[in-house]
């Protein structure tokens, strides 16, 4: 293992945090208990003091086919899994080229589009070292009771990528803003969608110094510019506050505040 340094105004993907050491695991590290694990921190907010933070390295980004499974490292990108199933024609992860960051983050969140999530095509995964079946896992729209540090998953190879659902779904992100930000700010409440809720009280376009409710799309909050982790938790919270006084609705964040 070794220390990295990584400014979060420019690595993660809202553009907003300080420079932080950050320990990066290899192949054969003891896992530490005392930390928190990021992956591509495509959907992190970062304080100016987050927890003691890890990040699995490079040496978990890997892909490989055995005996009718695909066993992928934690650490791989979103993109070259999407890559890889379009060249060895395996279908199943079309809908993760809609979704930013790595394995380990999409299996965290139990990530998704639409009907697509990573829990329906998963077969088991590696936790602190140990293989653990996916029914043996608690699940559900936007999260999974992991219970440890995933390294690796394995999932059942099947032949015949869709390059028209690949297509369909990259449609998609016509609705989604093109300023930086962390992907839908809510978990949708069940029966309704949170960018709805969040413009019907006249929050689309609300702006907190250099963050905002995205005119696109109202689940998004993004940076226009300098935007401060401040600002955007004052966005959040007062997000929150009016939907609950004005729908009786709870809603919680999908973004990880740390």
């Amino acid at each position: 293992m070794f220390f990295k340094t990584i400014d979060f105004s420019k690595y993660s993907s809202i553009k907003v945090g300080q420079a932080a050491e950050v320990l990066m695991l290899e192949k054969g590290d003891s896992i530490p208990e005392d930390r928190y694990l990021i992956g591509g921190a495509n959907n992190l907010l970062v304080s100016a003091n987050p927890p003691p933070l890890m990040m699995l390295s490079k040496d978990f980004a890997n892909i490989e086919e055995e005996e009718g499974m695909l066993i992928i490292g934690s650490a791989m990108p979103t993109g070259r899994i999407v890559s890889y199933a379009k060249k060895h024609n395996i279908a199943g992860f079309e809908f993760c080229s809609k979704l930013p960051g790595t394995l380990g983050g999409m299996l965290a969140m139990n990530a998704g589009v639409k009907s697509y999530e990573i829990f329906n095509i998963l077969h088991s995964v590696e936790i602190n070292g140990k293989w653990i079946a996916k029914e043996e896992i608690g699940h559900g729209y936007r999260f999974a009771k992991l219970g440890g540090i995933v390294t690796a998953a394995k999932f059942k190879t099947v032949k015949g990528f869709d390059q028209e659902l690949l297509t369909e779904l990259l449609t998609l992100r016509s609705n989604q803003p093109q300023a930086p930000s962390a992907g839908s700010a809510f978990k949708n409440p069940e029966g309704d969608y949170a960018g709805r809720l969040i413009e019907a009280v006249g929050l689309k376009g609300f702006r907190k110094g250099g963050m905002a409710w995205s005119e696109v799309h109202s689940n998004f909050l993004v940076n226009l510019g300098n935007g401060t982790f401040d600002d955007a938790k004052y966005l959040i919270d007062l997000a929150k506050q009016k939907v609950l006084q004005e729908f009786d609705i709870e809603l919680k964040e999908e973004i990880k505040i740390l």
